[in-house]
């Protein structure tokens, strides 16, 4: 049987997303499918579970530092995975990703400045703004034929008006689903060079890429005053409680000053689970990762079918990184506590509201696709019958 079909229901309460406490509090009921928060439902790789195995069979956890092996095995990854030559040296080790962003924003502008998203996008990127006192620029994306795309005419204006000091990228994009490409990012870095922005780069779901599309990394364009956040094994590997992240900062002057505020707060200790978890992952997970893909291109291609054939006054956009399915439902003409209702109640689903990502996307949904092809079915049949119901 493909483990990628597998419904694992043993420990499914204990996790967040199926948690009926936290379905209960966010959504209002307990008896939903829970498609909202970005993991997976399948087992990760077997080279990964070899290796804590390994570890907790030893049955000691003294002081092991193996980073630098980290870095090794992150940097071959990409040179054979996307093709970017990275520097060992460059990494700095960090709890997460969010904790990384939050640190830069703290450490490269001061309370006030502006830090410029491109909305739609995930949440935590406003709840760290505003909770570091510095103020949200909003750049929002457009919807030109049927496909979100940059505007670069509000972006300049933005940064020519709006005191930006941060471009927060996120690439591939959560929730829209695009992957930038090369020329775009040319024009952005271009834009922020011009005006003395530095960009922060949130590429967690580089390795998520579909066919017909290829990541570039911020750090593919060869200039050394823009970060990326590279390295988590969270997203590629579906490691979201034992993972750590690594911030990749070309620029020397920039590393030193984040170096030693991460080691005065003692943020740069991983440990041996962790460490050794994700060098497996990068190391020897590639096949798995492979397989993964072509599952969830075939769940993207039924999806797609199913939309377009059975659900008239939905719209998806093209997916073409990340496992989320970005849902357009303004076409049904409901407002959003409508909505709601349609999707929790009668349809029995929990997906991510759109006024998450953006004040102006109430009437969006976004869905994590990263499950068994059986239950998306399921799922949508769901919905399908709730919106038949409501026409």
């Amino acid at each position: 049987m493909n483990p990628f079909n597998i419904i694992n229901e043993d420990y499914q309460h204990q996790f967040a997303r199926q948690d009926p406490k936290m379905l209960k509090n966010m959504f209002g009921s307990e008896d939903l499918t829970p498609f909202w928060i970005a993991d997976m439902d399948f087992r990760v790789a077997q080279p990964i579970t070899d290796e804590l195995k390994r570890l907790v069979e030893r049955g000691i956890y003294a002081y092991e530092f193996a980073t630098q092996d980290v870095y090794n095995a992150i940097v071959d990854w990409n040179n054979k995975r996307h093709q970017l030559s990275l520097d060992t040296k460059s990494f700095l080790q960090i709890s997460g990703v969010l904790t990384g962003i939050s640190l830069l924003i703290r450490e490269l502008t001061e309370p006030n400045d502006g830090i410029l998203i491109q909305t739609p996008v995930y949440h935590q990127f406003a709840q760290i703004i505003k909770k570091s006192d510095r103020r949200i620029v909003r750049n929002p994306l457009q919807i030109i034929d049927g496909k979100y795309e940059m505007d670069f005419k509000d972006l300049e204006k933005k940064l020519q008006t709006e005191n930006v000091k941060i471009i927060l990228l996120c690439n591939p994009h959560n929730p829209v689903g695009r992957v930038w490409k090369k020329e775009e990012l040319e024009k952005l870095t271009a834009l922020a060079n011009k005006h003395g922005v530095t960009i922060v780069s949130d590429e967690i779901h580089s390795d998520i890429i579909y066919s017909g599309h290829r990541f570039n990394s911020i750090l593919s364009l060869g200039q050394k005053n823009h970060i990326a956040m590279l390295g988590s094994p969270a997203k590629t590997f579906g490691m979201q409680s034992i993972s750590n992240g690594y911030i990749y900062i070309p620029n020397e002057t920039i590393r030193k000053q984040i170096k030693n505020t991460i080691g005065a707060m003692y943020l740069n200790h991983g440990n041996a689970l962790t460490t050794f978890a994700t060098i497996a992952a990068f190391k020897e997970g590639g096949i798995w990762l492979d397989d993964l893909l072509h599952y969830l291109e075939r769940n993207i291609s039924w999806i797609q079918d199913f939309v377009q054939k059975e659900l008239p006054f939905v719209k998806m956009y093209p997916i073409e990184g990340t496992y989320q399915a970005w849902l357009d439902f303004r076409e049904m003409n409901l407002n959003k506590e409508e909505l709601d209702q349609l999707i929790t109640e009668k349809a029995k689903l929990a997906l991510t509201p759109g006024n998450w990502f953006d004040r102006d996307s109430a009437l969006f949904m976004r869905m994590n696709i990263a499950s068994p092809l059986t239950k998306i079915q399921t799922a949508f049949k769901q919905l399908q019958t709730a919106l038949s119901e409501s026409i």
